[in-house]
């Protein structure tokens, strides 16, 4: 019997968790796989032992794990492997498949493009975009989130779109933040490529708002969140992992 196993990153906040279970939820309807079970990599119960052992005494022998993840990091390339391979040799008898995360998609940097008119301000054409990303010490993320940048100044007809992160590389959301509030640009729009809301969000928000903004205004988009776009990105994938 399939089982589908989502991953999710986990946050210490109750409002996220809510968030990510509403969301899951929603995606859940749209498979037509009776078992399905969402677990945490940290900071929130239950984690993947215990999520791959629930679909287990449920009847599962073959399980799709599905990474609620954005783009391909340490998570994605180590620690949740790790933890595939420990559960093989503890259920012999289950196969199982490892899904993909999101990953660089036009639809959705798209998103990101209807963030921005979402502040219903026009956009100088002279205004510094940041895309906002968690940051990894793995070269693929800036790898993507180069190309998301990229991707997205394209569809807004701005020329200086950059692609900065809140942990683990450079430049630094901070970094850049301080950079653009010095220089030329009257605008500074801030797009955060983050999933769900939690501490980086909000970290987001008290640097701006603590922020000497030198008369420039700084539009801070809304995060990812529960866009179609981003259940129906979600789905494929599940469809790709079980297939």
């Amino acid at each position: 019997m399939q089982g589908v196993l989502y991953v999710s990153h986990g946050s210490r906040y109750a409002t996220t968790k809510s968030e990510v279970n509403q969301f899951i939820a929603d995606v859940k309807e749209e498979i037509p796989i009776h078992l399905q079970e969402i677990c945490y990599l940290e900071l929130a119960d239950p984690d993947i032992h215990q999520g791959i052992n629930n679909l287990v005494l449920q009847g599962a022998t073959a399980i799709a794990v599905i990474p609620v993840l954005l783009l391909r990091a340490g998570h994605y390339y180590q620690d949740i492997p790790e933890i595939i391979n420990q559960q093989k040799a503890m259920y012999p008898h289950v196969s199982f498949s490892y899904g993909q995360p999101l990953g660089v998609q036009n639809r959705l940097t798209s998103i990101l493009a209807e963030r921005i008119k979402e502040t219903n301000r026009p956009i100088d054409p002279n205004a510094k975009v940041f895309v906002v990303g968690r940051g990894s010490s793995n070269p693929q993320t800036k790898k993507d989130m180069e190309a998301i940048a990229d991707r997205l100044q394209a569809f807004i007809g701005v020329d200086q779109v950059e692609a900065c992160y809140l942990a683990a590389c450079d430049p630094s959301f901070e970094t850049m933040l301080e950079k653009a509030v010095a220089g030329e640009s009257a605008q500074i729009i801030i797009v955060p490529y983050i999933w769900f809301t939690g501490f980086l969000t909000r970290f987001m928000n008290e640097k701006v708002a603590e922020l000497d903004n030198h008369g420039k205004e700084i539009l801070l988009c809304k995060h990812l969140g529960a866009h179609v776009a981003m259940k129906q990105a979600l789905r494929d994938r599940v469809i790709e992992a079980v297939s």
